[in-house]
């Protein structure tokens, strides 16, 4: 009964982390290296992340300053940014790109909560999911009698309660990031 424990913690985890990666690289008023994260460079023919080519640091809050390690590398970076969903248009001075991120507008504060939402929402439900197959699990080792009814009826309780524990934790990082978006 423990594995099944396990997996379930283990496979919330990842869940937890995806989400908490997906806010990550949501833009927000502040500028974050996070939001390159998506970003890939026609680097000879190799699609390469931005952090693997520059070095990335944040001025002023506002301002992200991208200094490529490779200076001829600078006008396919500031292309891959210009191509991607980010919506800043970079400014090359010929040495580094800066990306200067505006205040947000109330409306599109209102939508990224709306998104903030939506994507906690899926991460619980795939923490459900999860809950799920493990009790089925559960109950198909109950079924070829490895475990007892009443072991079965604890490790429902168990999972229910890691279940819980998830989601709560979902809804924190969910509460966070829109607390996060709306004081800008």
């Amino acid at each position: 009964m423990d594995e099944v424990f396990a997996l379930a913690k283990e496979k919330m985890e990842k869940t937890l982390k995806a989400l908490h990666n997906e806010f990550a690289s949501m833009r927000s008023g502040r500028a974050s290296a996070a939001v390159l994260d998506k970003i890939m460079v026609d680097y000879y023919g190799v699609p390469t992340p931005i952090q693997q080519m520059a070095a990335i640091s944040v001025q002023e809050g506002r301002i992200l300053v991208i200094q490529p390690w490779d200076t001829s590398t600078i006008q396919p970076i500031e292309k891959a940014i210009q191509a991607s969903d980010l919506g800043i248009n970079p400014m090359n001075d010929g040495k580094v790109i800066r990306l200067t991120f505006p205040p947000l507008t109330e409306e599109r504060r209102k939508m990224l909560a709306k998104d903030v939402s939506k994507f906690a929402e899926e991460a619980k439900v795939s923490i459900r999911s999860t809950r799920r197959d493990c009790i089925d699990k559960l109950k198909k080792m109950q079924k070829a009698s490895e475990i007892t009814e009443d072991d079965l009826k604890d490790g429902e309780e168990e999972i229910q309660k890691i279940t819980d524990d998830f989601v709560k934790k979902a809804d924190e990082l969910a509460a966070n990031k829109e607390k996060d978006i709306m004081e800008i």
